[in-house]
């Protein structure tokens, strides 16, 4: 597969974006990619109980006042 001058140079990429969009619409590789949407952020947090939390503050705490 030969690359076209155009691809081989990414400044040129950006100074042609026209080129860019007709190349990529005019693929038949980029046609043939599964798409798929993954949005990892949307995901709720698992929650975590309280008591875990009070107890690392505790110990911390109690780390800190035996360092004093």
């Amino acid at each position: 597969m030969l690359k076209s001058p155009l691809a081989s140079n990414p400044f040129a990429l950006m100074m042609n974006p026209d080129a860019v969009v007709q190349a990529m619409e005019t693929s038949d590789r980029l046609r043939r990619l599964q798409r798929r949407v993954c949005k990892p952020l949307d995901k709720p947090l698992v929650p975590r109980p309280a008591s875990d939390t009070a107890a690392f503050d505790s110990e911390v705490d109690a780390q800190d006042d035996a360092t004093d």
